[in-house]
Protein backbone atom coordinates (compact mmCIF):
# COMPACT_ATOMS: atom_id res chain seq x y z
CA UNK A 1 0.00 0.00 0.00
CA UNK A 2 1.15 3.54 -0.81
CA UNK A 3 0.58 5.52 2.09
CA UNK A 4 -1.10 9.03 2.10
CA UNK A 5 1.75 11.33 2.58
CA UNK A 6 -0.07 14.64 1.47
CA UNK A 7 -2.15 13.65 4.82
CA UNK A 8 1.51 12.98 6.64
CA UNK A 9 3.02 15.94 5.46
CA UNK A 10 0.57 17.81 6.57
CA UNK A 11 0.36 16.92 10.31
CA UNK A 12 4.50 17.99 10.46
CA UNK A 13 2.86 21.55 10.19
CA UNK A 14 -0.70 21.20 12.57
CA UNK A 15 -3.40 18.75 13.81
CA UNK A 16 -6.20 17.37 12.39
CA UNK A 17 -8.31 20.06 13.10
CA UNK A 18 -5.85 22.43 11.30
CA UNK A 19 -6.29 20.30 8.08
CA UNK A 20 -10.01 20.20 8.55
CA UNK A 21 -9.66 24.31 8.64
CA UNK A 22 -7.55 23.88 5.55
CA UNK A 23 -10.23 21.48 3.94
CA UNK A 24 -12.80 23.67 4.73
CA UNK A 25 -11.35 26.94 3.28
CA UNK A 26 -10.57 25.08 0.13
CA UNK A 27 -13.54 24.06 -0.19
CA UNK A 28 -15.01 26.75 -0.28
CA UNK A 29 -12.73 28.87 -2.75
CA UNK A 30 -13.39 25.62 -4.85
CA UNK A 31 -17.74 26.06 -4.26
CA UNK A 32 -16.95 29.68 -5.07
CA UNK A 33 -14.72 29.03 -8.27
CA UNK A 34 -17.55 26.59 -9.57
CA UNK A 35 -20.46 29.64 -9.41
CA UNK A 36 -18.43 31.84 -10.74
CA UNK A 37 -17.42 29.88 -13.74
CA UNK A 38 -21.50 28.63 -14.02
CA UNK A 39 -21.76 32.33 -14.43
CA UNK A 40 -19.31 32.92 -17.15
CA UNK A 41 -20.76 29.97 -18.76
CA UNK A 42 -23.73 32.33 -19.43
CA UNK A 43 -22.30 34.16 -22.30
CA UNK A 44 -20.06 32.67 -25.24
CA UNK A 45 -17.31 35.46 -24.78
CA UNK A 46 -16.81 34.33 -21.30
CA UNK A 47 -17.58 30.63 -21.67
CA UNK A 48 -13.94 29.83 -22.17
CA UNK A 49 -12.73 31.64 -18.97
CA UNK A 50 -15.83 29.91 -17.37
CA UNK A 51 -14.56 26.46 -18.39
CA UNK A 52 -10.75 27.62 -17.31
CA UNK A 53 -12.59 29.05 -13.99
CA UNK A 54 -14.41 25.51 -13.09
CA UNK A 55 -11.08 23.50 -14.22
CA UNK A 56 -9.55 25.30 -11.45
CA UNK A 57 -11.75 24.63 -9.34
CA UNK A 58 -12.14 21.22 -9.45
CA UNK A 59 -8.30 20.43 -9.49
CA UNK A 60 -8.50 22.42 -5.93
CA UNK A 61 -10.91 20.20 -4.89
CA UNK A 62 -9.10 16.88 -5.73
CA UNK A 63 -5.95 18.39 -4.23
CA UNK A 64 -8.16 19.08 -1.01
CA UNK A 65 -9.57 16.03 -1.09
CA UNK A 66 -5.88 14.10 -0.59
CA UNK A 67 -5.89 15.74 2.76
CA UNK A 68 -8.44 14.04 4.24
CA UNK A 69 -7.67 11.38 6.80
CA UNK A 70 -9.99 9.18 5.82
CA UNK A 71 -7.62 8.54 2.53
CA UNK A 72 -5.40 6.28 4.40
CA UNK A 73 -3.52 4.88 0.82
CA UNK A 74 -3.65 6.37 -2.64
CA UNK A 75 -2.61 3.30 -5.20
CA UNK A 76 -5.93 3.42 -6.51
CA UNK A 77 -5.87 7.11 -6.73
CA UNK A 78 -3.38 7.27 -8.75
CA UNK A 79 -4.54 4.04 -11.03
CA UNK A 80 -7.61 5.70 -11.57
CA UNK A 81 -5.96 9.02 -12.06
CA UNK A 82 -3.08 8.07 -14.61
CA UNK A 83 -6.46 6.22 -16.49
CA UNK A 84 -8.43 9.09 -16.19
CA UNK A 85 -5.92 11.24 -17.69
CA UNK A 86 -5.04 8.48 -20.60
CA UNK A 87 -8.84 8.33 -21.65
CA UNK A 88 -9.44 11.71 -21.27
CA UNK A 89 -5.90 12.83 -23.19
CA UNK A 90 -7.36 9.77 -26.07
CA UNK A 91 -10.47 11.28 -26.56
CA UNK A 92 -9.32 14.66 -26.86
CA UNK A 93 -6.80 13.70 -29.96
CA UNK A 94 -9.68 11.60 -31.23
CA UNK A 95 -13.39 13.19 -31.03
CA UNK A 96 -14.35 15.80 -33.41
CA UNK A 97 -16.25 19.01 -32.56
CA UNK A 98 -19.24 17.26 -34.64
CA UNK A 99 -19.50 14.24 -32.21
CA UNK A 100 -19.51 16.83 -29.04
CA UNK A 101 -23.12 14.99 -28.31
CA UNK A 102 -22.01 11.39 -27.89
CA UNK A 103 -18.94 12.60 -25.46
CA UNK A 104 -20.83 14.59 -23.34
CA UNK A 105 -23.22 11.76 -23.34
CA UNK A 106 -20.05 9.23 -22.30
CA UNK A 107 -19.27 12.18 -19.62
CA UNK A 108 -22.47 11.60 -17.97
CA UNK A 109 -22.70 7.99 -17.99
CA UNK A 110 -18.88 7.42 -16.37
CA UNK A 111 -19.65 10.38 -13.67
CA UNK A 112 -23.14 9.13 -13.08
CA UNK A 113 -21.53 5.52 -13.26
CA UNK A 114 -19.06 6.65 -10.30
CA UNK A 115 -21.45 8.34 -8.16
CA UNK A 116 -23.69 4.53 -8.50
CA UNK A 117 -20.73 2.92 -7.85
CA UNK A 118 -19.83 4.65 -4.75
CA UNK A 119 -23.36 4.00 -3.53
CA UNK A 120 -23.28 0.45 -3.97
CA UNK A 121 -19.71 0.23 -2.38
CA UNK A 122 -20.92 2.52 0.42
CA UNK A 123 -23.69 -0.24 1.17
CA UNK A 124 -21.65 -3.17 0.26
CA UNK A 125 -18.71 -2.50 2.94
CA UNK A 126 -21.54 -2.34 6.03
CA UNK A 127 -21.26 1.74 6.48
CA UNK A 128 -24.29 2.29 6.31
CA UNK A 129 -26.52 0.90 10.00
CA UNK A 130 -29.99 -0.75 10.93
CA UNK A 131 -30.76 2.53 12.09
CA UNK A 132 -28.99 5.24 9.46
CA UNK A 133 -32.00 6.27 7.97
CA UNK A 134 -30.63 9.38 6.56
CA UNK A 135 -27.74 8.05 4.89
CA UNK A 136 -29.32 5.16 3.60
CA UNK A 137 -31.78 8.34 2.08
CA UNK A 138 -28.24 9.71 0.61
CA UNK A 139 -27.22 5.96 -0.55
CA UNK A 140 -30.32 5.18 -2.01
CA UNK A 141 -30.56 8.46 -3.89
CA UNK A 142 -26.95 7.72 -5.58
CA UNK A 143 -28.20 4.52 -6.62
CA UNK A 144 -30.94 5.11 -8.22
CA UNK A 145 -29.96 8.65 -10.14
CA UNK A 146 -26.38 7.26 -11.07
CA UNK A 147 -28.30 3.36 -12.39
CA UNK A 148 -30.77 5.63 -14.80
CA UNK A 149 -28.27 8.52 -15.71
CA UNK A 150 -25.49 5.65 -16.77
CA UNK A 151 -27.63 3.38 -19.04
CA UNK A 152 -30.21 6.47 -20.10
CA UNK A 153 -26.50 8.21 -21.37
CA UNK A 154 -25.41 5.33 -22.73
CA UNK A 155 -28.47 4.92 -25.11
CA UNK A 156 -28.92 8.58 -25.89
CA UNK A 157 -25.33 7.90 -26.98
CA UNK A 158 -25.82 5.44 -29.18
CA UNK A 159 -29.14 6.97 -30.59
CA UNK A 160 -26.40 9.71 -31.64
CA UNK A 161 -23.83 7.89 -33.11
CA UNK A 162 -26.04 5.60 -34.99
CA UNK A 163 -25.57 2.64 -33.07
CA UNK A 164 -29.25 2.22 -32.65
CA UNK A 165 -31.62 4.30 -34.84
CA UNK A 166 -32.47 7.72 -33.80
CA UNK A 167 -36.42 7.17 -34.08
CA UNK A 168 -38.25 6.51 -30.98
CA UNK A 169 -38.33 2.78 -30.13
CA UNK A 170 -42.15 1.69 -28.91
CA UNK A 171 -43.46 -1.15 -27.96
CA UNK A 172 -47.03 -1.43 -26.52
CA UNK A 173 -47.79 -1.26 -22.70
CA UNK A 174 -44.26 0.68 -23.05
CA UNK A 175 -45.63 3.54 -20.77
CA UNK A 176 -47.23 1.28 -18.13
CA UNK A 177 -43.74 -0.92 -17.79
CA UNK A 178 -42.57 2.69 -17.38
CA UNK A 179 -45.03 3.62 -14.13
CA UNK A 180 -44.68 0.06 -12.58
CA UNK A 181 -40.53 0.36 -12.60
CA UNK A 182 -41.09 3.60 -11.15
CA UNK A 183 -43.50 2.34 -8.62
CA UNK A 184 -40.95 -0.38 -7.88
CA UNK A 185 -38.29 1.79 -7.07
CA UNK A 186 -40.09 4.12 -5.49
CA UNK A 187 -41.54 1.06 -2.99
CA UNK A 188 -38.22 -0.28 -2.67
CA UNK A 189 -36.16 2.81 -1.81
CA UNK A 190 -39.28 3.67 0.66
CA UNK A 191 -38.86 0.59 2.08
CA UNK A 192 -34.93 0.78 2.74
CA UNK A 193 -35.36 4.14 4.00
CA UNK A 194 -37.59 2.12 6.77
CA UNK A 195 -35.57 -0.94 7.05
CA UNK A 196 -31.69 -0.62 5.55
CA UNK A 197 -30.88 -3.80 6.47
CA UNK A 198 -32.67 -5.17 3.44
CA UNK A 199 -30.11 -5.84 1.47
CA UNK A 200 -31.23 -8.22 -1.45
CA UNK A 201 -33.94 -5.48 -1.85
CA UNK A 202 -31.22 -2.93 -2.08
CA UNK A 203 -29.37 -4.63 -5.14
CA UNK A 204 -32.81 -5.22 -6.65
CA UNK A 205 -32.89 -1.35 -6.51
CA UNK A 206 -29.90 -0.62 -8.31
CA UNK A 207 -30.99 -3.20 -10.97
CA UNK A 208 -34.22 -1.61 -11.65
CA UNK A 209 -32.24 1.66 -11.61
CA UNK A 210 -30.42 0.23 -14.57
CA UNK A 211 -33.25 -0.79 -16.42
CA UNK A 212 -35.52 2.31 -16.14
CA UNK A 213 -32.87 4.31 -17.49
CA UNK A 214 -32.92 1.63 -21.12
CA UNK A 215 -36.47 2.33 -20.77
CA UNK A 216 -36.78 5.82 -20.19
CA UNK A 217 -34.71 6.85 -23.43
CA UNK A 218 -35.73 4.46 -25.61
CA UNK A 219 -38.69 5.74 -26.57
CA UNK A 220 -37.51 8.99 -27.30
CA UNK A 221 -36.71 10.55 -30.49
CA UNK A 222 -33.28 12.04 -31.86
CA UNK A 223 -35.29 15.33 -32.21
CA UNK A 224 -35.77 15.60 -28.38
CA UNK A 225 -31.84 14.43 -27.89
CA UNK A 226 -31.18 18.53 -26.49
CA UNK A 227 -33.76 18.65 -23.72
CA UNK A 228 -32.81 14.65 -22.74
CA UNK A 229 -28.95 15.31 -22.31
CA UNK A 230 -29.67 18.31 -19.98
CA UNK A 231 -32.15 16.02 -18.25
CA UNK A 232 -29.65 13.51 -17.93
CA UNK A 233 -26.97 16.38 -17.04
CA UNK A 234 -29.31 17.44 -14.26
CA UNK A 235 -29.81 13.21 -13.01
CA UNK A 236 -26.24 13.10 -12.82
CA UNK A 237 -25.54 16.29 -10.92
CA UNK A 238 -28.06 15.30 -8.02
CA UNK A 239 -26.31 11.98 -7.88
CA UNK A 240 -23.09 13.72 -7.17
CA UNK A 241 -24.61 15.86 -4.29
CA UNK A 242 -26.22 12.63 -3.27
CA UNK A 243 -22.63 11.66 -2.84
CA UNK A 244 -21.44 14.39 -1.50
CA UNK A 245 -24.24 13.72 1.61
CA UNK A 246 -23.27 10.23 1.93
CA UNK A 247 -19.45 10.98 1.95
CA UNK A 248 -19.85 14.17 3.88
CA UNK A 249 -18.17 16.01 1.53
CA UNK A 250 -19.29 19.98 1.14
CA UNK A 251 -17.64 20.23 -2.02
CA UNK A 252 -19.63 17.54 -3.90
CA UNK A 253 -23.12 18.68 -2.79
CA UNK A 254 -22.19 22.17 -3.85
CA UNK A 255 -20.96 21.15 -7.05
CA UNK A 256 -23.43 18.75 -7.42
CA UNK A 257 -26.58 21.17 -6.86
CA UNK A 258 -25.22 23.78 -9.31
CA UNK A 259 -24.98 20.75 -11.95
CA UNK A 260 -28.42 19.38 -11.21
CA UNK A 261 -29.93 22.88 -10.70
CA UNK A 262 -28.52 24.37 -14.02
CA UNK A 263 -29.58 21.24 -15.85
CA UNK A 264 -33.17 21.15 -14.85
CA UNK A 265 -33.39 25.06 -15.23
CA UNK A 266 -31.86 24.24 -19.19
CA UNK A 267 -34.14 21.34 -19.72
CA UNK A 268 -37.14 23.66 -19.00
CA UNK A 269 -35.69 26.43 -20.95
CA UNK A 270 -35.37 23.34 -23.52
CA UNK A 271 -38.77 22.25 -23.34
CA UNK A 272 -40.46 25.46 -23.37
CA UNK A 273 -38.44 26.21 -27.32
CA UNK A 274 -40.33 23.11 -28.72
CA UNK A 275 -43.46 24.31 -26.90
CA UNK A 276 -43.70 20.35 -25.23
CA UNK A 277 -44.23 19.66 -21.55
CA UNK A 278 -41.45 17.21 -19.81
CA UNK A 279 -43.66 14.22 -19.83
CA UNK A 280 -44.33 14.86 -23.10
CA UNK A 281 -40.84 14.50 -24.37
CA UNK A 282 -40.33 11.86 -21.98
CA UNK A 283 -43.48 9.89 -22.62
CA UNK A 284 -45.11 11.53 -25.75
CA UNK A 285 -42.10 9.68 -28.63
CA UNK A 286 -41.62 12.79 -30.48
CA UNK A 287 -40.87 11.72 -33.91
CA UNK A 288 -42.57 7.93 -34.85
CA UNK A 289 -44.65 7.79 -37.79
CA UNK A 290 -47.73 7.55 -35.99
CA UNK A 291 -47.69 11.37 -35.13
CA UNK A 292 -46.10 12.07 -39.02
CA UNK A 293 -49.25 11.14 -40.25
CA UNK A 294 -51.19 13.99 -38.64
CA UNK A 295 -49.58 16.35 -40.88
CA UNK A 296 -51.87 17.82 -43.39
CA UNK A 297 -50.52 16.93 -47.62
CA UNK A 298 -48.17 20.38 -48.20
CA UNK A 299 -48.49 21.49 -51.41
CA UNK A 300 -46.73 23.79 -54.39
CA UNK A 301 -43.21 22.32 -55.91
CA UNK A 302 -39.55 23.07 -55.64
CA UNK A 303 -37.57 25.52 -56.63
CA UNK A 304 -34.23 23.90 -57.26
CA UNK A 305 -30.74 25.77 -57.80
CA UNK A 306 -26.84 25.66 -58.61
CA UNK A 307 -24.55 26.96 -56.19
CA UNK A 308 -23.98 28.93 -58.92
CA UNK A 309 -26.93 30.66 -59.61
CA UNK A 310 -27.60 31.17 -55.58
CA UNK A 311 -24.44 33.02 -55.34
CA UNK A 312 -25.50 35.40 -57.94
CA UNK A 313 -27.93 36.13 -55.74
CA UNK A 314 -25.81 36.87 -52.59
CA UNK A 315 -23.97 38.74 -54.96
CA UNK A 316 -26.05 41.28 -55.28
CA UNK A 317 -28.34 40.79 -51.34
CA UNK A 318 -27.07 43.47 -48.78
CA UNK A 319 -28.19 41.78 -45.55
CA UNK A 320 -28.25 37.59 -45.01
CA UNK A 321 -28.79 35.54 -41.98
CA UNK A 322 -27.07 31.93 -41.80
CA UNK A 323 -29.11 29.52 -40.07
CA UNK A 324 -27.18 26.39 -38.94
CA UNK A 325 -28.91 22.85 -38.05
CA UNK A 326 -27.93 19.24 -37.47
CA UNK A 327 -26.93 18.93 -41.04
CA UNK A 328 -24.24 21.90 -40.90
CA UNK A 329 -22.60 19.31 -37.89
CA UNK A 330 -23.27 16.58 -40.13
CA UNK A 331 -21.26 17.66 -43.08
CA UNK A 332 -19.15 19.31 -40.74
CA UNK A 333 -19.80 22.69 -42.76
CA UNK A 334 -18.89 25.15 -39.66
CA UNK A 335 -15.55 26.15 -41.14
CA UNK A 336 -17.37 26.56 -44.91
CA UNK A 337 -19.98 28.76 -43.05
CA UNK A 338 -16.99 30.88 -41.14
CA UNK A 339 -15.59 31.55 -44.62
CA UNK A 340 -18.84 32.56 -46.58
CA UNK A 341 -19.49 34.79 -43.86
CA UNK A 342 -15.89 36.29 -43.80
CA UNK A 343 -16.27 36.85 -47.62
CA UNK A 344 -19.20 38.53 -47.12
CA UNK A 345 -18.55 40.88 -44.35
CA UNK A 346 -15.70 41.70 -46.80
CA UNK A 347 -17.79 42.50 -49.49
CA UNK A 348 -19.81 44.94 -46.95
CA UNK A 349 -22.76 43.14 -46.24
CA UNK A 350 -24.17 42.64 -43.05
CA UNK A 351 -24.09 38.66 -41.75
CA UNK A 352 -25.68 37.16 -38.67
CA UNK A 353 -25.87 33.92 -37.85
CA UNK A 354 -29.52 32.86 -36.05
CA UNK A 355 -29.46 30.63 -33.40
CA UNK A 356 -32.36 27.90 -32.29
CA UNK A 357 -32.11 27.09 -28.52
CA UNK A 358 -33.01 23.23 -29.71
CA UNK A 359 -31.31 23.37 -32.98
CA UNK A 360 -28.80 20.08 -33.05
CA UNK A 361 -28.23 17.24 -30.71
CA UNK A 362 -27.26 18.49 -27.52
CA UNK A 363 -27.88 22.48 -25.55
CA UNK A 364 -25.60 24.79 -27.50
CA UNK A 365 -24.26 22.54 -30.11
CA UNK A 366 -24.74 24.99 -33.16
CA UNK A 367 -22.61 28.01 -30.76
CA UNK A 368 -19.85 24.80 -29.98
CA UNK A 369 -19.74 24.18 -33.46
CA UNK A 370 -19.40 27.72 -34.69
CA UNK A 371 -16.77 28.77 -31.98
CA UNK A 372 -14.93 26.11 -32.75
CA UNK A 373 -14.46 27.20 -36.51
CA UNK A 374 -13.14 30.66 -35.10
CA UNK A 375 -16.90 32.72 -35.47
CA UNK A 376 -17.06 36.24 -33.89
CA UNK A 377 -19.17 35.97 -30.99
CA UNK A 378 -21.44 38.97 -31.63
CA UNK A 379 -22.56 37.56 -34.96
CA UNK A 380 -23.91 34.70 -32.50
CA UNK A 381 -27.93 35.51 -32.12
CA UNK A 382 -30.59 33.90 -30.10
CA UNK A 383 -34.17 33.30 -31.77
CA UNK A 384 -35.85 36.13 -29.70
CA UNK A 385 -33.01 38.85 -30.51
CA UNK A 386 -33.13 38.22 -34.52
CA UNK A 387 -36.75 37.16 -35.19
CA UNK A 388 -38.20 40.17 -35.81
CA UNK A 389 -35.40 41.08 -38.17
CA UNK A 390 -36.54 38.58 -40.73
CA UNK A 391 -38.86 41.06 -42.84
CA UNK A 392 -35.90 43.09 -43.89
CA UNK A 393 -33.52 40.66 -44.24
CA UNK A 394 -32.94 39.96 -48.10
CA UNK A 395 -31.39 36.15 -47.81
CA UNK A 396 -31.92 33.49 -45.09
CA UNK A 397 -29.20 30.27 -45.74
CA UNK A 398 -30.95 27.64 -43.91
CA UNK A 399 -27.61 24.73 -43.16
CA UNK A 400 -29.35 21.86 -42.67
CA UNK A 401 -32.02 22.85 -40.05
CA UNK A 402 -35.52 21.63 -40.90
CA UNK A 403 -38.07 21.29 -37.74
CA UNK A 404 -36.98 24.83 -36.53
CA UNK A 405 -37.48 26.49 -39.34
CA UNK A 406 -40.83 24.66 -40.37
CA UNK A 407 -43.72 27.34 -40.83
CA UNK A 408 -46.04 24.47 -39.77
CA UNK A 409 -45.80 25.27 -36.25
CA UNK A 410 -47.06 28.49 -37.09
CA UNK A 411 -49.84 27.58 -39.93
CA UNK A 412 -50.68 24.46 -39.16
CA UNK A 413 -53.00 23.72 -35.78
CA UNK A 414 -52.98 19.96 -37.16
CA UNK A 415 -48.87 19.89 -36.94
CA UNK A 416 -47.04 18.05 -34.65
CA UNK A 417 -44.98 20.91 -33.94
CA UNK A 418 -47.93 23.46 -33.36
CA UNK A 419 -47.11 25.99 -31.60
CA UNK A 420 -43.47 25.41 -31.53
CA UNK A 421 -41.47 28.76 -31.44
CA UNK A 422 -39.34 28.97 -34.65
CA UNK A 423 -37.19 31.26 -36.52
CA UNK A 424 -39.19 32.68 -38.84
CA UNK A 425 -36.75 32.34 -41.95
CA UNK A 426 -39.80 32.12 -44.05
CA UNK A 427 -40.54 35.98 -43.77
CA UNK A 428 -37.37 36.54 -45.56
CA UNK A 429 -37.22 38.27 -49.23
CA UNK A 430 -35.21 34.62 -50.20
CA UNK A 431 -34.42 31.91 -48.24
CA UNK A 432 -31.59 28.82 -49.91
CA UNK A 433 -32.16 25.63 -48.05
CA UNK A 434 -28.95 23.98 -48.30
CA UNK A 435 -29.67 19.87 -47.95
CA UNK A 436 -28.99 16.60 -49.15
CA UNK A 437 -32.19 15.45 -49.62
CA UNK A 438 -35.54 15.94 -49.33
CA UNK A 439 -35.89 13.51 -46.14
CA UNK A 440 -38.48 15.39 -43.25
CA UNK A 441 -36.69 16.11 -39.93
CA UNK A 442 -36.96 14.02 -36.89
CA UNK A 443 -40.15 15.21 -36.41
CA UNK A 444 -41.14 13.16 -39.70
CA UNK A 445 -42.95 15.88 -41.11
CA UNK A 446 -42.61 17.68 -44.14
CA UNK A 447 -41.54 20.97 -44.33
CA UNK A 448 -43.85 23.54 -45.75
CA UNK A 449 -40.82 26.00 -45.85
CA UNK A 450 -39.63 24.26 -48.82
CA UNK A 451 -42.32 25.01 -51.17
CA UNK A 452 -42.72 28.63 -50.47
CA UNK A 453 -42.77 30.77 -53.56
CA UNK A 454 -39.57 32.67 -51.78
CA UNK A 455 -37.50 29.49 -51.29
CA UNK A 456 -35.01 27.65 -53.55
CA UNK A 457 -33.34 24.42 -52.66
CA UNK A 458 -30.02 24.28 -53.16
CA UNK A 459 -28.93 20.00 -53.05
CA UNK A 460 -25.95 18.71 -52.34
CA UNK A 461 -23.03 18.82 -49.39
CA UNK A 462 -23.51 21.23 -47.29
CA UNK A 463 -19.45 22.18 -46.99
CA UNK A 464 -19.05 21.68 -50.74
CA UNK A 465 -22.16 23.77 -51.64
CA UNK A 466 -21.02 26.68 -49.15
CA UNK A 467 -17.27 26.28 -50.66
CA UNK A 468 -18.74 26.67 -54.25
CA UNK A 469 -20.68 29.78 -52.63
CA UNK A 470 -17.36 31.59 -52.00
CA UNK A 471 -15.76 30.73 -55.41
CA UNK A 472 -18.79 31.60 -57.45
CA UNK A 473 -18.74 35.02 -55.38
CA UNK A 474 -14.99 35.51 -56.18
CA UNK A 475 -15.68 34.80 -59.68
CA UNK A 476 -18.17 37.62 -60.13
CA UNK A 477 -16.23 39.84 -58.33
CA UNK A 478 -12.64 38.74 -60.82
Amino acid sequence: MIPNYFHQLFLSFGDDQDIKLVIGIAYLIASVMFIMGLKYLSSPRTARRGMFMAEGGMALAIVTTLLDQHIVSLEWIILGLVIGSVAGYIMLLYTPMTAMPQRTALSHAFGALAAGLVGVTKYYTGHVKLDDHGLMVAIGLEVILGGLTFTGSMIAFMKLQGTIKGAPVRYPGQNLVNFVTIAVLLGSFGYLIYEPGASTLFYVLAVVSLVFGVSLVLPIGAADMPVVMSLLNAYAGLAGAATGFALDNNVLIIAGALDGASGVILSIIMTKAMNRSMTNVLFGGFGSTAVATEAHEVTGSIKNQSPEEAAAILDIAESVIIVPGYGMAVSQAQHSSKKLADYLIKKGKKVRFAIHPVAGRMPGHMNVLLAEAGVDYDLLCDMEHINDDFPTTDVSIVIGANDVVNPAAKEDKSSPIYGMPILNVDNSRTVMVLKRGMSPGFSGIENELFYKDNCVMVFGDAKKTLDSFVVSLQELDA
